[in-house]
């Protein structure tokens, strides 16, 4: 998982209450996509307060800050912890009034960092961050509701959360006790928040959930993301639909004849495998086997010619064998997959796998597997990406840097995904346009290109 730290800053010049008059706010997510969506709700609410919020830099110089934590894996928390300290050590030198924190890691270790770090003025979860807004102000004559976010991704592209929570009880994973069980959003209001998106100039939507193909299960008895995708792909001024973590088992194939028959529902999909060894799926209690899993990204192929497939495999589980990363590796070098993160386990407190299993593979033993396995991801990125040259495909311009405009195909999800550098000779390209691009070059993990003339 890409750690990401997003600071936004909210001028309130006339605060519905006197608890925040003449005070800023400066918001700092951690984590993943789905934490930002939390953010941007929390500053919509904000908005509909009154306050005006911006983007800022990770400076703090206002008098109150909100850190949005993540408490995923060892690597997440520790930042997490970090980030709240370095702004309780701001607090005390008196850079900053008040401090409030909220999100995954306040959700699931509150008892403990309320005794660590008292400098916090106040700790919210993961589910009840709007309480922050009436705590800022001292009146209780406030909009409590908002139907809208505060985007802070660039105008054309946003992160849509159709679900929270997880009914999977993989050995390893810490989301369930943090978000709970699955909870799918009611269709009709996703389709309204793609509406609202769109009206706001948005063309390109991350459709995430910590599970999607569970989607609808718990509301309307049955398996509704396909269902869903093709009514948002039908909504008009919706160009690219990108879909973000699956899972193998129990797949809705009726969502590949969405991606079939839609041109704007990208072919990409993100499927996290973790493994493909049977001892360790058991042990991990993916309930997947190798060969189940073989023949998934065979029909994945077969159904959606030209899928570009992202996974995340994860390597150090305990009892991996040498034998049994082999054979992930061999795996690795039969799918070649388009797309590929990897990481090394820590133990989760509270996880079965911390319970149950004993942590026996070294540290620089998983060290030396990931490095392994990354080596190998990357030889086969470089072929796959050099496989593209000469090709022309549509491109959309995220930004420019330096000599270069940057810009995604539909194989590339903003942030994690190779992207398209198109030198500024080119002529004047918009971000959130699209271009016809033939690829000129490649690298690893990027591409270069020119406009092709219309």
């Amino acid at each position: 998982m890409k750690e990401k730290r997003d600071t936004y800053t909210c001028s309130d010049p006339q605060p519905p209450g006197s608890g925040g008059k003449g005070k800023t706010v400066d918001f700092v997510s951690l984590g993943c996509s789905k934490n930002l969506v939390d953010s941007e709700m929390l500053m919509g609410l904000m908005e509909a307060n009154g306050y005006r919020c911006t983007h800022d830099s990770d400076d703090p110089h206002g008098e109150i800050v909100v850190v949005n934590t993540c408490g995923f894996i060892n690597d997440a928390k520790e930042e997490s912890i970090y980030t709240i300290l370095e702004f309780a050590q701001a607090k005390t030198e008196g850079r900053i009034e008040r401090l409030y924190v909220m999100g995954c890691l306040s959700e699931r270790y509150l008892a403990d960092l309320e005794k660590e770090i008292p400098e916090v003025d106040g700790w919210y979860g993961k589910f009840n961050y709007r309480k922050l807004l009436s705590d800022l102000n001292e009146e209780s004559s406030f909009n409590k509701d908002s139907s809208f976010r505060k985007l802070t991704t660039p105008r054309h592209y946003a992160y849509l959360k159709i679900s929270e929570g997880c009914n999977r009880d993989c050995a390893y994973c810490a989301i369930p006790l943090i978000t709970g069980r699955h909870q799918s959003r009611p269709m009709d209001e996703i389709l309204d928040e793609v509406r609202w998106l769109v009206g706001q100039g948005v063309k390109e939507l991350q459709v995430i959930g910590q599970e999607l193909t569970y989607y609808g299960l718990d509301l309307y008895g049955e398996r509704r993301i396909a269902q869903l995708v093709e009514q948002m792909a039908g909504i008009a001024g919706v160009e690219w639909i990108r879909l973000h973590y699956a899972y193998p088992t129990h797949f809705p194939w009726e969502l590949t004849r969405v991606m079939r028959e839609h041109d704007n529902v990208c072919n990409y999909l993100d499927v996290a495998l973790q493994h493909i060894s049977d001892p360790v799926l058991s042990r991990m209690h993916r309930h997947v086997t190798k060969e189940e899993t073989i023949r998934f990204i065979e029909r994945l192929r077969r159904e959606v010619p030209g899928i570009c497939l992202r996974t995340t495999l994860m390597v150090g589980f305990p009892g991996e064998t040498e034998e049994d990363f082999q054979e992930l590796l061999d795996f690795v070098r039969w799918a070649r997959f388009e797309r590929m993160g990897a990481f090394a386990y820590s133990e989760e407190d509270g996880t079965y796998a911390a319970q149950h299993y004993e942590d026996d593979v070294p540290e620089e033993v998983k060290e030396r597997r990931l490095s392994k396995l990354m080596r190998l991801q990357q030889d086969i990125s470089a072929e796959l990406e050099g496989a593209k040259v000469g090709q022309v495909l549509k491109v959309i311009i995220d930004r420019r840097e330096g000599d270069y405009y940057v810009g995604r195909t539909e194989y590339c999800s903003p942030e994690v995904d190779p992207e398209v550098l198109i030198p500024c000779t080119e002529g004047t390209l918009m971000p959130g346009q699209f271009y016809q691009t033939r690829i000129t070059g490649a690298e690893e993990f990027d591409l270069y290109g020119e406009i092709v003339e219309s």
